[in-house]
């Protein structure tokens, strides 16, 4: 890739509309992990270990192609949870870096009522994501949102504290990327 491959994760709602803003500015291409979600949800149970090793093969697929093909950049939004297998990142980095790339960490983070009160938002309705309260307090309370496994991100964001277009221009200042977004 000639510029920046970055990696966002756990904003929950707010974040595609932020990473949109970023890639139109940056010309960097947008991969939403809610696409190959839904392609297997089709198919396979969430978590079960087809879903997982298939989700996780077309993830870094992706990311190789994306890399080989000397796009731009690629932006990659993920929310790291349990069935993501601990090891994805260190292979995401290996990738990524042995195809010239460079990846670059971006946390969006959210107050716990916030995300309570954005779990019921039509707009997640789009993707087949998380939309009950309840579910999300059970999962919640089982640990299964940790993400000590990942990696120091370069840069963390409250997307309470910003709407997404100022979230946006954090994210492409932090990483010095070229341009303004929602210039272009």
């Amino acid at each position: 890739m000639n510029e920046t491959h970055f990696h966002l994760r756990a904003a929950r709602n707010r974040q595609t509309d932020s990473c949109a803003g970023i890639g139109k500015a940056h010309r960097l291409q947008l991969f939403h992990n809610h696409l190959v979600l839904d392609l297997l949800l089709s198919t396979f149970g969430f978590g079960s270990a087809p879903f997982v090793e298939l989700r996780e093969q077309i993830w870094l697929s992706v990311f190789d192609f994306a890399c080989r093909s000397q796009m731009n950049g690629l932006i990659f939004t993920f929310n790291p949870e349990t069935t993501v297998r601990p090891d994805f990142v260190d292979r995401a980095l290996d990738t990524v870096v042995t195809n010239g790339g460079k990846l670059d960490f971006v946390e969006l983070v959210c107050p716990l009522d916030e995300l309570k009160k954005r779990i019921d938002n039509p707009s997640r309705l789009q993707y087949r994501k998380l939309n009950s309260l309840a579910f999300f307090e059970k999962l919640h309370a089982a640990g299964e949102f940790d993400t000590s496994h990942m990696p120091l991100a370069s840069i963390t964001i409250d997307t309470s504290l910003h709407a997404p277009a100022e979230t946006a221009r954090q994210i492409a200042a932090g990483l010095h990327l070229t341009g303004t977004p929602g210039s272009e």
